[in-house]
């Protein structure tokens, strides 16, 4: 016996974007949107909640678009030899997603990130669904499992790399050998010895 959500998750595995069906009029609103758009309710229903949405006030899902590929310089225009040119392979220290995130969290300033997940992509961009939580909410305040949110600690978390996609970029969803300087972080790591 099957729930409601394991049929929605496998509409989005089959990932059907021919000629007319709903994931390709999905990317043409997408691409007509925003570059961070509030929406009104989640696309793939069944990972928001995995990821802590609930359908009550308070929480808050926005789409963002992140564009595609490396960070690409601009060539020299003096001669150089070929690996000093500093064009290509060039890549960020974060993940897109926390890019996304961290967007999301600039066009709501009142708001905290609580996680992110994909829902589509197109030959230019990808496209991320990003669940804030308001953490001056009554409801929010009054809820034992998301409560943990308002505190003072958790703010601007994602700035802070705090979200899932930050801790990834981070190294910190690695545990054990070939780890240990990812712990607190890199960057309190650095010269301490061997």
């Amino acid at each position: 016996m099957k729930s409601g959500y394991k049929y929605v998750k496998e509409t989005f595995e089959k990932h059907d974007k021919t000629y007319k069906s709903s994931n390709w009029k999905r990317a043409i609103e997408y691409r007509k949107g925003r570059s961070v758009q509030r929406i009104n309710r989640p696309t793939k229903i069944h990972r928001a909640r995995d990821l802590g949405y609930k359908a009550k006030q308070g929480y808050v899902v926005a789409r963002a678009r992140i564009r595609k590929g490396g960070m690409h310089k601009q060539r020299p225009k003096r001669g150089r030899k070929n690996r000093a040119m500093g064009v290509v392979k060039y890549t960020t220290g974060k993940n897109l997603r926390w890019i996304a995130e961290e967007r999301a969290q600039k066009r709501f300033p009142n708001l905290e990130v609580l996680n992110s997940y994909k829902i589509s992509s197109d030959g230019k961009h990808w496209y991320y669904e990003v669940i804030l939580v308001d953490p001056h909410h009554p409801v929010i305040k009054s809820d034992p499992k998301i409560n943990w949110i308002c505190d003072s600690s958790n703010k601007k978390r994602v700035y802070r790399g705090k979200t899932s996609a930050g801790r990834k970029a981070r190294g910190l969803h690695k545990k054990g050998w070939g780890s240990e300087k990812t712990r607190p972080s890199i960057r309190a790591n650095k010269g301490r010895g061997n």
